[in-house]
């Protein structure tokens, strides 16, 4: 095999395995199916990915990080934006992420996926990226709420969660959503008027916070 033909089929195993893991999951899933899909051997998935496991180990790391690179957290933003600013980006790359359409739609169908049932991959995209983006938008969450919040504090903790909630709950609740508001539109500018929704609610709430910091996150570390 040569190395350009080794790279096509890998390449095909990968955009395969998005599809089936992303629709079916990962227990449910079988090689066999990826391997037709791709039109491999199932022996190409033990040469690339040593088995089932490396292979939605690689495509989980690939998910993630072709997301981040289409739609960075930050979407371009300086550093030195309004906190408010860098908030919306946040929250409209996140839902671009998980509701975006395309070739690589499975990327985000993916992720929400591992999120809901988690793998024994789940730990490693914790370290290299989750706790990252999470801290990034614990920090914008401090900034917004002000008085000297900072962003490991339990009120940052949980209002980044309470935000994530929102963006979550858009892309697991589609077929609910697409009952209740049968007009709801999940293109591009449909998916940027959610996140302008989900950005004000969140400031709001936020802004409200600003006078009951202290005690919040006093009353949330007492016995």
């Amino acid at each position: 095999m040569t190395q350009d033909a080794g790279e096509d089929t890998k390449r095909r195993l990968l955009d395969a395995a998005g599809e089936v893991f992303s629709r079916q999951g990962f227990k449910s899933a079988t090689v066999r199916t990826i391997c037709r899909m791709a039109r491999a051997n199932v022996a190409a998935v033990h040469y690339h990915f040593g088995g089932k496991d490396g292979l939605y180990e690689a495509l989980l790391t690939e998910a993630f990080e072709t997301g981040l690179r289409r739609h960075p957290p930050d979407m371009g933003l300086p550093a030195n934006a309004p906190a408010e600013e860098r908030l919306f980006a946040f929250i409209h790359s996140f839902l671009l992420r998980m509701l975006g359409d395309g070739k690589s739609a499975w990327c985000g169908k993916l992720m929400a996926r591992e999120m809901h049932e988690p793998t024994q991959a789940m730990e490693q995209m914790v370290e290299r990226h989750i706790l990252p983006l999470s801290a990034y938008l614990r920090n914008i969450v401090a900034e917004v709420v002000g008085h000297g919040t900072k962003g490991d504090s339990a009120l940052a903790r949980q209002c980044a969660m309470s935000i994530v909630g929102q963006c979550q709950y858009i892309f697991r609740s589609r077929t609910i959503i697409d009952r209740l508001a049968p007009d709801m539109r999940f293109d591009e500018p449909g998916i940027r008027a959610l996140a302008e929704h989900i950005t004000r609610f969140s400031l709001c709430a936020l802004k409200s916070f600003s006078d009951y910091a202290e005690k919040y996150d006093a009353a949330a570390s007492a016995p």
